[in-house]
């Protein structure tokens, strides 16, 4: 049987791994940025960038200030670049993309968490593509109510903020984040105007009521996007799969959350916070 990072995998979760040919285009383009895809090794990371020709740009990064259990992006951030911006929206416009998707580490060391710079990219972006949507998936900055009006203010189609797990779990997997605060960024941000969106992975110990909790809560602070795939471990040094869930169990969450009045759901075991952004933002706004 199939092996990933040490564990065996069930049949519905092999895949070929030829889906890298054909990223070269995308490489060159993206040349001296950072992806969140490529750092936290997402597992769709060849078909978008090949096939579909796209990325999701990590922008100050690659280091975080913090060190999730789950999580592949280096801790120990770096200086900002203050060029970043204007280099990503050339990229942008270079890869002809018609969404763009910016995400972020957590930065717990600069004052407004990032938040400023993130404001800096967007704006850069739309006046390099005026017409595309862009979409970022922004941490928690540290709960600050003025940096999430400010990065939710800024133009955006959507405005990403996971929870990632059930609360029970918060203390191994997300050392250091709130699922209280992340629920208050995701109400905040709705609140500025901004369509909002979250994710969360499971396969890590939570129930199946554990996650329909989390729904009720998302809908409660306004969230119109609900994201859930099979948490993978990208390498040994991450906390191991405890469960692998069942393409059925997807199927009921996404038939839940459709019922809970959710604008869109996307849950499957390969589904990220940020594939087929563009699709699940069409799908929103027709709701």
């Amino acid at each position: 049987m199939p092996r990933h990072e040490g564990q065996r995998l069930p049949a519905w979760l092999r895949r070929p791994v030829a889906e890298r040919v054909g990223r070269g285009e995308a490489r060159r383009a993206v040349a001296g940025l950072n992806t969140i895809c490529e750092e936290a090794r997402c597992p769709n990371r060849g078909r978008c960038m090949g096939e579909d020709g796209t990325a999701t740009f990590l922008v100050m990064g690659p280091g975080c200030s913090r060190d999730c259990g789950f999580c592949s992006v280096p801790t120990g951030p770096s200086p900002l670049d203050a060029a970043e911006p204007a280099r990503l929206a050339r990229a942008a416009a270079e890869l002809e993309l018609s969404y763009v998707v910016l995400t972020s580490p957590t930065r717990d060391d600069l004052a407004d968490g990032g938040a400023s710079h993130l404001v800096a990219t967007v704006e850069a972006v739309r006046r390099e593509l005026p017409a595309v949507p862009v979409e970022v998936l922004a941490p928690d900055f540290g709960g600050s109510e003025e940096a999430v009006r400010a990065v939710a203010g800024a133009g955006l189609a959507v405005f990403g903020h996971n929870v990632e797990t059930v609360p029970r779990l918060y203390p191994r997997v997300r050392p250091g984040a709130d699922y209280q605060r992340s629920l208050n960024v995701l109400e905040r941000a709705g609140r500025a105007g901004a369509v909002t969106k979250s994710a969360l992975m499971v396969g890590l110990g939570e129930s199946r009521e554990e996650v329909s909790a989390v729904f009720a809560d998302l809908r409660a602070a306004g969230v119109a996007i609900v994201i859930v795939g099979q948490y993978l471990r990208p390498s040994l040094r991450q906390l191991p799969v405890v469960r692998f869930w069942e393409p059925e169990a997807f199927a009921a969450w996404e038939a839940e959350a459709e019922a809970l009045g959710f604008a869109a759901a996307a849950c499957a075991p390969y589904v990220r916070s940020s594939y087929r952004a563009a699709e699940i933002h069409r799908r929103a706004a027709a709701y």
